[in-house]
């Protein structure tokens, strides 16, 4: 049985920052005028919310806030959908414990 004080998932993603490397985004979508079935399922999927539907249908990502834990990586890995980085040096998640 879960105690009346535990803590959501969102308190705890709270504690984390995000730095954002401006010009250079470390996920990038492929140019696409329909959207693959996989792109589609990352708008749901993504744990941070990164990706959403335009409104001419195309899937957009924006990855400040992106938790690099690999979902859309895995995905996309035979679709070829996305570039995929890790971001540069001190820019990305910045995790915090507490």
């Amino acid at each position: 049985m879960l105690e009346s004080n535990s803590v959501k998932v969102e308190d705890k993603l709270y504690q984390n920052r995000y730095r954002v490397d401006e010009g250079k985004p470390h996920v990038c979508i492929q140019p696409h005028t329909v959207p693959s079935e996989v792109l589609q399922k990352l708008v749901k999927l993504c744990p941070a919310g990164c990706y959403a539907k335009a409104d001419d249908g195309t899937v957009e990502v924006t990855p400040d806030g992106c938790l690099e834990c690999g979902t859309c990586r895995v995905l996309t890995a035979e679709t070829g959908d996305l570039d995929w980085n890790y971001p540069r040096g001190g820019y990305g998640i910045q995790f915090k414990f507490g």
